[in-house]
């Protein structure tokens, strides 16, 4: 693939770029690269900015380490859209402790054109991201695997964000210790994942992700193995909510996500019928709050942009 050209145009954008990190005290600049770059010249205009690369593409990350630039792979396809690309970049980053969970950055990246840095995004993390620090991440990693967990919230966002046949659906998934949320639940009726072998359950294969988008229509939580095979579903959660605090508009099935995630040692991902918000719980507290409702793929809607004015 050709590289990214250092045209006037590209240049122009990247220092703005440079110019609202500094006058925005932002915590770093954040890339979200499409093809291949020049590392030397690149270096050379961003300077002693602090500056994350991303990219699907681990051969667009080559060379980034020799030239001090730091770098995260984004485990996408190329043509995800930028909202699920970016979101995976910033999770990746602040697991890595590249960015600061409560801090703010300048996102550049490819809105409209693949074969130019062409739109620029002020991403508020402490507005989103508060609660949530590297040392959250590797303790969701500790009790899931973080592979796992992502084609979770990915199929989650998908839920939220489509709903099914042009109808909002909101859903449960109850991800590891299989055995106790089983043990602290029951069937709510016909399960329609039973009778299948587990390669014919497992969330990795894109079909079975089609097919459960087809049952989150129904009642009940979706059980959910470390390997991502779908135990059962159409579970209805027998948990205590005695010392559960949540935010006031959240309904039955977050103070259920809430709950199991606190007695047991599952983690707990919520999709909100009404808003397509995705949430993840872990020991009765939301750690993570995505916004899928309405995207659109050049817009950035879940954080919020800020006016811009230099002097």
């Amino acid at each position: 693939m050709e590289q990214l050209k250092f045209t006037e145009y590209f240049q122009n954008f990247l220092n703005l770029a440079i110019v609202a990190y500094e006058k925005m005290k932002a915590s770093g600049v954040l890339i979200l690269l499409e093809g291949p770059i020049d590392w030397g010249r690149l270096k050379k205009l961003t300077g002693e900015t602090h500056v994350v690369i991303a990219a699907t593409q681990r051969e667009f990350l080559e060379g980034a380490d020799e030239n001090n630039f730091l770098s995260v792979h984004i485990n996408l396809s190329d043509d995800s859209p930028v909202y699920d690309r970016m979101t995976h970049a910033v999770l990746e980053a602040v697991a890595a402790d590249l960015l600061s969970a409560g801090s703010r950055i300048v996102a550049l990246y490819s809105g409209f054109d693949i074969t130019s840095l062409d739109s620029i995004s002020i991403i508020n993390l402490n507005e989103h991201l508060e609660r949530l620090s590297s040392k959250d991440l590797r303790k969701l990693e500790t009790k899931v695997p973080l592979k796992t967990l992502k084609t979770v919230v990915d199929l989650a966002l998908e839920i939220g964000r489509d709903g099914r046949e042009g109808k909002a659906v909101g859903t449960l998934f109850v991800l590891g210790d299989t055995k106790n949320v089983l043990r602290t639940s029951k069937p709510a009726g016909f399960d329609p994942v039973r009778g299948y072998k587990c390669k014919e359950r497992n969330l990795f294969d894109p079909r079975v992700r089609e097919g459960i988008k087809e049952v989150a229509q129904l009642d009940g939580a979706f059980v959910i193995s470390l390997d991502g095979t779908v135990v059962a579903a159409c579970r209805l959660l027998d948990t205590s909510t005695a010392m559960i605090t949540l935010s006031k508009g959240l309904g039955s099935r977050h103070w259920a996500a809430a709950a199991v995630s606190r007695t047991t040692n599952a983690v707990a991902i919520a999709v909100s019928q009404s808003s397509g918000t995705v949430r993840i719980f872990l020991n009765g507290d939301v750690v993570l709050r995505i916004e899928s409702r309405h995207r659109r793929p050049m817009i950035w809607r879940e954080f919020e942009y800020e006016q811009l004015t230099f002097e």
